[in-house]
This record gives structure tokens, C-alpha cells and sequence, in this order.
């Protein structure tokens, strides 16, 4: 808002010439992480008073760790806190022009509404596990796809007319359009290969990039500030490919595939950093208050439909490595525990308790040396995503 609004006082005066400062990207980016950051830490004690006033209290599932029962009655849904500040700084800062910036934070939403719900079905009706599976990846897998096939006719430049034209000839030639260079998937690390995807492979790639990250993301969030950090780590280094690629110059020199408008991306993705922080100062241990699945399945969400637009789906899963073998270790020792269940009438565990997280507490690890000992390697793995960028 703020950019539209000083790029209009300036045709009114000459004199405010000064204001051209508005324009610069990186200058708004700093403003919207400090924005974000100033709301959500003024804001925190009001809304975890709301939150405990209205007995929003985190319930602890019957087969959680003894350690954890202490937890129980924490308020939690403080993902509203980390939304409400990341949203309204976004607001505030970037170019409402921008349509990668509005589908971003429409996903956003979207997902965080989904947590919401299953938030809501935990505290109110007392059920542990809130939203059935079904239900909830119905509803996931409308915005995954609604968000893929807009951003496949739009990721050229397209503007919204061009893309609902797009998506008709795609839909009159019998599903066979071509897509353009820039929609193909780029391999990170070397300079010249990229796979081209078609419609019908980009839209399930960002279905699994925004849908995975999403369930990711709260799969992970079992201990006090385990996902915040990673999301602002990685969140942070996508702002800066988001950058790269949407400047013409940036993306020459690092052989980048240039698309127009992606670097508005960098204010969303800086106020979801001054947010995270924001909400760590009350979600560190021991925690005030939890993130909750509004929070959690929002903010995967976000980090997926960046990536998505910014085409570094591979990148992500690198620097989101925690997320990603978070995930993985619940899948495995589903999958694992059903299949010697069949097979030899019993079920086998691989890990002593899934998510990987709880593994690590049940070997003896304390919860906060699993906290840092996870931020430090998303720290080095976000090193190694964002060296990318020149090693190629």
C-alpha cells in the first residue's frame, strides 16, 4: 500500500522527491520485517491473554511423552498472532500490483484457515486429533491445485486476463499447450539443465511442493520453537532467490531464469521473518503459547507456493531438509509399522517415536538440545541452498 500510495503523492508534488525511497525493494523489506516483528511483540501479550481467557488451551494425546503432559492447557492457535503481523506488514509494504504476492498470501490464508478448523475441533469439541485426514487434505488439495494451475499460465508474466486466455486454448487443444522455458524444473548446481515439466507435470509438482511443505511444516512443529526458526531460515533465503530471479540483471549474471515481479516476493517473505521472530519471543522454551495447525499449515503452505514461483522446488527440499525427513519418518514408520503388522501379525517400529524429533527426546536428548541442534543444521543447509545461487 504504502509503495502505491507515496508513487501517487509524488505526481502531486515534486517536492517529495525524497519518498522515492518507497520504490527500493530491499529498503521495504527491512521496514517489513521490523513491522512485522514491532506488531507481533506488542501484540503477543494481548493475544495470549484471548487465547487463555478463552480456554484455547493445547490438549496432549493420551500417547505423547511424559514430558510433554505438562504442557497440556498451553494456549495454542498463536499461529493468528504470526499470521495477523506477517499479513498486515505485507500490507503495509508491498506493491498491491503484484499478483505473486496476492496468490502467495491467499494460500496463506487458505491453509491457515484449514488450521484453523482443526484447531478449533481440538479445543472446543475435545478432540485430539482435530480434522480427519480426509477432510483435511480435500480441502488442502483445492488450494494446492487452484494455486498450481493459476501460477502455470502465470509465471511467464502473464497477466490475469492473459492467463484465464491461457488456460482456455489449453483446455480447447485437448491439454497439449507448450510451456515456456522459465515453467521448466531447474536442477540446482549446474547451469543448464532444467526439466520441462508441460501443464499437466508443473501443476503436480506444485500440488506436492505446496501440499508436502504445508504438512511438513506441522508435522514438525512438535517442540517449543522447533519450526519457527527453520521457517525464518528458510523463508529469508527464498526471499533472496525471489530477488535473483525477478531481476532482469540478477538472474542474467547468475543464470537465472527471469521472472517479472517474482522479487515482490522478498516483502512477504521478510515480514514472515519479523513475524517468526516475533512469535519465537513467547514460543520459546518453555513456551507461552503454541503455533497450532493455523500456524504450522500456513506457513508451509507459504514457503511451498514461493518456491513454486521462484522455481527452486528442489532447493526447498533441500534447506527445508528437517521438514522434509520430519515428514519422512512419519511416513516410514506408518508404512513400516502396517507392513510387519500384516505380515508378522505384530507391529515394528524403525524409530522409538515419530516424528523424528520425539526420536531424539527418547534416546535422551533434551528438548532444547533437539530445538538448536535442528535450527543449526537448517542453518548450514540453507548455506548450502543459497550457494546455489553462484555455484552452478
Amino acid at each position: 500500500m504504502l509503495p502505491n500510495l507515496t508513487r501517487w503523492l509524488q505526481t502531486l508534488s515534486p517536492d517529495l522527491g525524497f519518498l522515492r525511497v518507497f520504490q527500493y525493494q530491499t529498503f521495504r523489506a527491512v521496514m517489513a520485517a521490523m513491522t512485522a516483528l514491532i506488531i507481533g511483540v506488542l501484540a503477543g501479550p494481548w493475544v495470549i491473554r484471548k487465547l487463555t481467557e478463552l480456554k484455547i488451551g493445547q490438549p496432549v494425546r493420551g500417547y505423547a511423552m511424559e514430558t510433554h503432559l505438562s504442557k497440556s492447557g498451553t494456549p495454542t492457535m498463536g499461529g493468528v498472532l504470526i499470521l495477523l503481523s506477517m499479513l498486515i506488514s505485507t500490507l503495509l509494504w508491498f506493491d498491491w500490483s503484484n499478483r505473486f504476492v496476492w496468490i502467495v498470501m491467499l494460500v496463506t490464508l487458505g491453509f491457515g484457515a484449514i488450521g484453523w478448523v482443526d484447531d478449533w475441533r481440538k479445543v472446543v469439541n475435545k478432540d485430539p486429533e482435530g480434522m480427519r485426514s480426509r477432510e483435511k487434505y480435500f480441502w488442502q488439495s483445492l488450494i494446492g491445485l487452484a494455486a498450481a494451475f493459476y501460477l502455470v499460465f502465470s509465471i511467464s508474466g502473464n497477466s490475469n486476463a492473459k492467463v484465464w486466455e491461457l488456460f482456455v486454448k489449453w483446455v480447447s487443444s485437448g491439454f497439449t499447450i507448450d510451456l515456456p522455458p522459465v515453467a521448466s524444473l531447474l536442477v540446482p548446481f549446474f547451469k543448464e539443465v532444467a526439466y520441462p515439466l508441460g501443464v499437466t507435470g508443473f501443476v503436480v509438482l506444485s500440488y506436492l511442493v505446496i501440499v508436502g511443505a504445508s504438512n511438513a511444516v506441522n508435522l514438525t512443529d512438535g517442540l517449543d520453537g522447533l519450526a519457527i526458526m527453520p521457517v525464518i531460515l528458510v523463508g529469508s533465503a527464498l526471499g533472496v532467490f525471489a530477488y535473483v530471479v525477478g531481476s532482469s540483471v540478477y538472474s542474467r549474471y547468475l543464470l537465472f531464469p527471469h521472472i517479472p515481479g517474482a522479487s515482490e516476493l522478498l516483502i512477504f517473505c521478510a515480514a514472515m521473518a519479523g513475524a517468526g521472530l516475533a512469535f519465537l519471543w513467547f514460543n520459546a522454551h518453555p513456551a507461552q503459547v503454541f503455533m497450532g495447525d493455523v500456524g504450522a499449515l500456513a506457513l508451509g503452505g507459504a514457503l511451498g507456493a514461493i518456491a513454486v514461483i521462484v522455481r527452486q522446488e528442489i532447493v526447498l527440499a533441500i534447506m527445508g531438509g528437517i521438514f522434509v525427513v520430519e515428514a519422512l519418518s512419519v511416513m516410514l514408520q506408518v508404512g513400516w509399522f502396517k507392513y510387519t503388522k500384516r505380515r508378522y501379525g505384530q507391529g515394528r517400529r524403525l524409530l522409538k517415536m515419530a516424528p523424528l524429533h520425539h526420536h531424539f527426546e527418547k534416546s535422551g536428548w533434551a528438548e532444547t538440545q533437539v530445538v538448536v541442534r535442528f535450527w543449526i543444521i537448517t542453518m548450514l543447509l540453507c548455506l548450502v541452498g543459497l550457494s546455489s545461487l553462484k555455484l552452478r
